[in-house]
Formats: C-alpha cells, structure tokens, sequence
C-alpha cells in the first residue's frame, strides 16, 4: 500500500519538497548574512539596544538590507496552503477522473483501509514539509522578532503552530472538494479560495477576540515632562495592538472629531497642545494584547483549523463509505 501510495503521488511530493528545499537554502544563505550582522547574536542585541552602537547599527543595517526580504515573505503565508491542497486535492479526485477507483475499491485491501492509508501518509508529508518551511523561516526572522514581535502580520501567520494547521485545513478542503467536484484543478481552487476566505475572517473577527485584550491608560505628558501614572505600563512594539486613542479625565474616549476640536482650541489660544491636553485631564490609551500570548493564540488558533480539517476529512470518509459513483 505505501509503495502504490509513492508510485501515486510521487510527482506531487517531490515538485514540494523541491520548492521547500530551494527556499529553505535560500532563506539559510540570506539569514546568516542577518544573523552575523549582531555581535553576540540578535538576543542578546536586543538587550543592548539603545546602549550599543555596534548593535544600533546592526539593526540599521538590518532594515536597510533586508528589510524587502520580510516584506517579500509575507506573501509567503500561503505556502502552507499550497503544499495542502497540492496534495489533497489529487488524493480522491484523480481516481475518480481516471475511473481507476473501480479498482483500488474491488481489490483484497478494502476501501476504507485504503482511504485511510492515503489520508494518513499524505497528511503527514503535509506536515513534514511544512515544519520544514516553519523551521526555515522563523530562523531567518528572528532577528526582526526581537525587535518586531511576534504578533505582526509577517510573522504570526509563518511561525509556530498555525502554518501546520493552514496546510491540513488546506489539505481537508482540497480531499472533500475532489470528492464531490471529481476533478483535481477545481478542488486546489476551491481549497485555496477557502483559505483565503477563512484567514481574513479569522483574522480580522476571531484573532482579536482569542482572549481579552488589556488597556493602558497615560495622562498626556505636559511639555517635557514623563508623567507616567497610567493603570498600566504602555504596550511596547512587540505587543499586539488593537486600538489607541484619546480619553478624558473620566475615562470617556474622545471620538476623532472631539480631539481635533481640542487641537483647535489649543491653536486658537495659542498654547501648546501636549500642555493644553495634560490641563484638561485629558489620557492616551492603548488597547492591545501582550507579547506573551503568542502561544496561547498560536494553539487557540491552530486548534480551530484543525477542528475544520478534521469535519471535512469525516465528510470524505462518508463520501467513500457509500461508494462515490
């Protein structure tokens, strides 16, 4: 059964691994480069930072020759999606366009075995080579992590554990889709328009939501002056942040209309703005998550298209149990 598992999908298998492993060696060679650019490495730069020129430097460095690099791999939050729904998408829909399932299923190993041997092997190359892609690619950032978190777009959907659980809901949406259309082309469509579709609500809906988030609240600073009694500390660049603004002495969030009235009043009496706020009680806020819940959203998330790929990998069993005619 393996062997005619390999002799199946070989194809697909090795055009991935090929694509994972030039980029892997790509993203090898470019990283040292980064890497070597901190003296002591980019953790312990980043304590430094500020302190240091050689490590202030490094970062410029960094930013200017290899920031394109980050931007250029945000796109790259999709490879995940394309190793699942290249595999899956075949998995089912090949045979039922060949008409070659009229044999897989009569033969001495029953269908079900079968299906199961299929899921399970290529499910697992699935993963394979997205850990790999993770690895690759999360050691190549981590000097922007340092300094960047986590939690930026670039970053979150790319490290961790979520890119495995794109790939299997890519992977699960790929097999049911060519269960039901019978052709390979049309089931990568719909599994990667899934995905897209189920990134950006989750994203934009769920992601925020995953836990709540904390607010920091500062009196605006009078000139100079660092009065910093807010309930708590502000976000730093590495937290995730929602939402920041303005608010009264009550706590009262001023709309964007209200603050430019102020901005106004204080150019009208010619004083100066931060001064004129800080008389008036007037606090920033920030709402935002901390750094430190990277994991926690990374499983929470992770967990939910897991969930999703697991429904749709029962729909296909179900599909093979009454015999796809």
């Amino acid at each position: 059964m393996t062997w005619l598992i390999w002799r199946q999908h070989r194809t697909e298998v090795c055009v991935l691994g090929l694509l994972v492993g030039l980029f892997g060696v790509g993203l090898l060679v470019l990283g040292s480069q980064a890497h070597d650019l901190f003296p002591g490495g980019p953790v312990r730069c980043a304590g430094d930072a500020g302190t240091s020129e050689a490590c202030t430097a490094a970062l410029r460095r960094l930013d200017e020759e290899y920031g394109y690099i980050e931007n250029l791999l945000a796109a790259f939050y999709l490879m995940p999606v394309v190793i699942g729904a290249f595999l899956g998408a075949p998995l089912l829909a090949r045979e039922l366009e060949d008409g070659t399932w009229q044999l897989a299923w009569t033969q001495a190993v029953p269908r079900m075995r079968w299906l199961a041997a299929k899921l399970a092997a290529l499910a697992a190359v699935t993963v394979a080579l997205t850990g790999l892609f993770t690895a690759v690619i999360t050691w190549f950032r981590q000097p922007f992590d340092v300094w960047e978190g986590r939690f930026q777009y670039d970053a979150f959907d790319v490290e961790g554990l979520v890119p495995a659980a794109y790939a299997l809901f890519a992977f699960g949406v790929a097999t049911a889709a060519g269960a039901i259309l019978r052709r390979s082309l049309p089931a990568f469509g719909v599994a990667f328009g899934a995905f897209l579709a189920a990134r950006m609500a989750v994203a934009s809906l769920a992601r925020p939501a995953y836990a709540t988030p904390l607010t920091a609240t500062e009196p605006v600073a009078a000139g100079g002056a660092t009065d910093q009694t807010g309930s708590r500390p502000a976000p730093t660049v590495a937290d995730w942040m929602i939402d920041n603004g303005y608010a009264d002495a009550t706590g009262r969030r001023l709309t964007t209309l209200e603050y430019y009235e102020l901005k106004d009043a204080a150019d009208r009496a010619g004083a100066n703005l931060n001064q004129f706020l800080h008389a008036r009680g007037i606090q920033e806020y920030w709402v935002y998550h901390p750094a430190d819940r990277f994991w926690t959203f990374q499983l929470i998330e992770a967990a939910v298209f897991i969930a999703v790929a697991a429904v749709l990998i029962g729909v296909v069993v179900w599909r093979v149990r009454r015999r796809i005619m």
